[in-house]
């Protein structure tokens, strides 16, 4: 998730990016220097789906839409199935969910400051009161199924990263890392728990299986963007949600600054996967 960085007025979030961006609008002094991606690897990221602006190069693969990390073998895989829709402003699921259910998700917080660790108690907790045959459980066992990281990472090209995450394996596991930026741009010097824990809590939806609910039109969340590119996956409409635009999902690419959870539609796309 990320979040647009204005220094007179203050915004946010990206996942990318939980929002997949979370960004935030900031001078081009503090923008770190982007490494070149290769046609190769922008053509298959494309295939796949998802956009190729602003595609960068990090640790582990490539970040994309702001929150979504691409490993290199998540490239040389194909979409096989459809994404799940809301409204006009859509919830999306990838082609992989989690499987094997009901089970109970184990999740580590590794060498971060508590106000990380409450934040991953709150999302839990609001994951955990849906009542879904997915469970959310805090561990502090070296092996647990999502392990929450920190990383360094000042603003860059206006946005700042919040958090990153992947998508479920094909064997039906979640992603295994959620990353959460420490830089003091991100959160401030005293991040606030409820605003981490949005964060954390629309991370662990790209966990599970969520892309963005402005998949087709990032500039709704972010004010800037189009859409992030459906490649050959479809949309399958979920009877009974409304048709008209959906400000307040916890999947919406960018945050809005504040404490953003579960709106109804969201409650409806989790219970009908899970």
């Amino acid at each position: 998730m990320s979040k647009q960085i204005t220094y007179m007025l203050a915004a946010c979030l990206t996942a990318g990016a939980l929002f997949v961006s979370c960004q935030k609008e900031s001078a081009e002094q503090d923008a770190p220097a982007a490494t070149e991606v290769s046609p190769e690897v922008l053509g298959q990221i494309s295939a796949r789906g998802f956009s190729t602006a602003g595609v960068r190069k990090v640790e582990g693969g490539y970040l994309v839409e702001g929150d979504i990390l691409l490993e290199e073998q998540d490239l040389a895989s194909t979409p096989a199935s459809p994404n799940l829709r809301i409204a006009e402003v859509e919830q999306y699921r990838t082609y992989n969910l989690v499987s094997k259910l009901p089970r109970t998700i184990t999740v580590r917080v590794s060498n971060l400051p508590d106000a990380y660790v409450q934040g991953t108690d709150e999302a839990i907790a609001r994951y955990n009161a849906l009542n879904l045959q997915l469970k959310f459980q805090r561990t502090t066992a070296r092996k647990a199924d999502i392990t929450i990281e920190g990383f360094y990472e000042g603003p860059s090209g206006g946005f700042i990263t919040l958090g990153s995450a992947g998508f479920p394996s094909k064997n039906g596991s979640p992603y295994r890392k959620i990353s959460m930026n420490t830089h003091p741009d991100a959160y401030g010097a005293n991040p606030d728990v409820l605003y981490v824990a949005s964060v954390i809590q629309h991370e662990m939806g790209h966990c599970i299986g969520f892309r963005h609910t402005d998949y087709m039109n990032r500039a709704f969340s972010c004010g800037s963007g189009g859409n992030e590119g459906a490649g050959n996956v479809g949309a399958v409409h979920i009877p009974g949600t409304p048709t008209g635009p959906d400000r307040a999902s916890w999947m919406l690419a960018c945050s809005d600054g504040g404490n953003r959870t579960f709106n109804s539609n969201d409650v409806v796309a989790l219970d009908y996967l899970y």
